[in-house]
């Protein structure tokens, strides 16, 4: 199979409401492909980069891509969730920007780890894998009640029920082991209709429970508020509806934070037509009081 190449999205609108001329060093809090990085170092010399990601990929895609720029960036693997211990340890205590990119890359989509619904491969899902816990283990081995759980409330589903009655009753004759199979059975459940594929929001709930992503923003961003400078910023590009609820309380509630963006700022009809993959994209953007 080829690999896609990764798009970065909202680059322009990141840029200018996240970077300042005055900026010394700057967090890409999940490097990817390094798609924002590259861009911020090309218009800002005097700017200094660190990236994190869990994907081992992703840094060596990203080492690649950022070579030009070496001796100003350092690329770390590690789960934002983390990221004060991490950059202590580096020896960085504050920073003036941030950036968290939650969506997946194509990279990892293409990677043959279950994360898209055509992938014959083995149900994996997890971004870091040093995780113990696999989607294969989440599909065969947890109650149906614990599946409808995270269908309902991660995926928003509202036929979570049947799904997870479905998912329980196929694995009795046999174990689900690769995302395409999971994806017919959700299709056969839900049937075929709209822009979407019926097992989207089945898919996204167990990639948010096997990577523990929502209680990972929420550690992360604390963390982050926490070490940006007073006059830094935070951004954050979310990709669906409970991402982006976390970042909206919480950018809200702390009274650390002024809001840059009143609303959240979304891909261009231009960009959407050259990428589809951003049309669900939100960038939020708050400033450290």
């Amino acid at each position: 199979m080829i690999e896609r190449a990764h798009i970065p999205v909202l680059v322009k609108e990141v840029l200018d409401h996240l970077i300042s001329e005055n900026f010394k060093l700057f967090i890409d809090a999940t490097i990817g492909g390094g798609g924002h990085a590259v861009s911020i170092l090309e218009q800002h010399s005097s700017i200094r980069l660190i990236g994190l990601d869990v994907d081992e990929a992703n840094l060596g895609i990203a080492k690649i891509r950022l070579s030009p720029f070496l001796e100003r960036i350092r690329l770390i693997r590690g789960n934002f969730r983390n990221i004060k211990k991490i950059l202590e340890d580096e020896g960085t205590d504050a920073f003036d920007a941030i950036l968290f990119d939650l969506g997946l890359s194509m990279h990892q989509l293409d990677s043959k780890r279950g994360f898209s619904f055509y992938d014959d491969s083995y149900l994996d899902m997890r971004m870091d894998r040093q995780l113990k816990t696999t989607a294969y283990d989440v599909v065969n081995h947890y109650s149906l009640e614990e599946l409808e759980r995270i269908i309902l409330e991660y995926g928003e589903d509202y036929r979570a029920r049947a799904i997870a009655k479905a998912i329980v009753y196929e694995r009795k004759k046999r174990h689900i082991t690769t995302a395409i199979e999971l994806g017919n059975l959700v299709s056969r459940v839900k049937g075929r209709r709209g822009r979407l594929h019926p097992a989207t929001k089945v898919f996204q709930a167990i990639r948010i429970e096997v990577n523990r992503e929502l209680e990972n923003i929420e550690m992360g961003l604390n963390d982050a508020i926490e070490m940006c400078r007073p006059g830094g910023r935070i951004g954050v590009i979310s990709f669906h509806s409970l991402e982006d609820r976390i970042v909206k309380r919480i950018f809200r509630e702390d009274k650390r934070l002024k809001t840059i963006t009143k609303k959240p700022i979304r891909p261009s009809q231009i960009e959407v037509r050259q990428n589809p993959a951003s049309r669900s994209a939100k960038l939020r953007v708050a400033e450290k009081i």
